[in-house]
């Protein structure tokens, strides 16, 4: 195994801390934590600098958004990035211009460029998941960015039940796909055990299922289980999971080399029959 085709990734599963500052600072922590141990690119959880409101239908809550680049969150990220060295995924709550709100995500090259953005497609509305209430669905595809630490796309949580956005990244050149979510116990739990591991296999790259960790007792009920993991491109665990009920920070050695040799074993990409597909799209 080449040296060069690995790349030391970290995620950071996260308890809100009950405010904006605190919730930041404490991600930088992990940030450089991530980058003492080696790592080279981090992500964050879904709308990470602030409490999963869409637990409820209120609109004070849109007071969490900011630009996307150009707001503080974001560019006090920058200033991490330039600091440690990292490339960042880092999601947040977006306002583009007057009443144009997006669950999306910032990715932030090593240099502390911002390389752009990712729109989240899929938006719930559904007891607990009430987004449409304050996002609209994404509108800038599904871009993969050239990074310091790879070819590395988003898809944002209830994205991940659909399996075209996973294919698009995959068509775009995606190494690593980042998956930030908030998924909380019941129904859906033992998809999280199989959808990223299945996506990983389908289109034969790395994914990163971030969740986040424990109650927001202030905004709902939720119970939001961890579980975070890195799969390989084989479907296969790359270490064990993060806690189920605790804040964690995960660091994982990705062979992207990998990648290579699952395509040419299982010749997906080469198999794929997009003259025949057609009908899937038609209204």
């Amino acid at each position: 195994m080449a040296d060069a085709d690995v790349v030391r990734a970290a995620l950071v599963q996260a308890a809100w801390s009950g405010d904006t500052e605190s919730m930041i600072a404490k991600h930088e922590e992990h940030a450089r934590e991530a980058a003492r141990r080696g790592a080279r690119v981090i992500g964050f959880q879904e709308m990470f600098n602030a409490p999963y409101f869409c637990q409820v239908q209120d609109a004070q809550h849109y007071r969490w958004a900011e630009p996307v680049p150009g707001g503080p969150t974001v560019e006090r990220l920058r200033s991490l990035a330039r600091e440690t060295g990292l490339v960042i995924v880092a999601p947040l709550y977006e306002v583009a211009d007057a009443g144009h709100y997006y669950n999306a995500a910032a990715v932030i090259d090593a240099d502390g460029t911002v390389l752009g953005v990712y729109r989240k497609h899929h938006i719930p509305q559904l007891p607990g998941f009430w987004e449409k209430f304050y996002f609209r669905p994404g509108n800038l595809g599904w871009p993969v960015f050239d990074t310091a630490a790879g070819r590395i796309g988003v898809y944002i949580c209830y994205d991940r039940h659909f399996p075209e956005g996973w294919r698009a990244l995959g068509l775009a050149g995606a190494q690593l796909v980042y998956n930030p979510s908030a998924t909380s116990r019941g129904l859906s739990a033992h998809l999280w055990r199989l959808e990223q591991p299945a996506a990983a296999v389908a289109n034969q790259y790395f994914v990163a299922a971030i969740n986040r960790v424990g109650r927001e007792a202030e905004y709902g009920d939720n119970d939001f289980y961890g579980t975070s993991y890195f799969v390989d491109p084989s479907g296969r665990p790359v270490g064990e999971p993060a806690s189920d009920t605790e804040e964690e920070l995960l660091v994982r050695d990705l062979d992207l080399g990998l990648i290579e040799e699952v395509r040419r074993t299982w010749a997906f990409y080469r198999d794929r029959r997009p003259d025949a597909y057609e009908g899937l799209v038609r209204p």
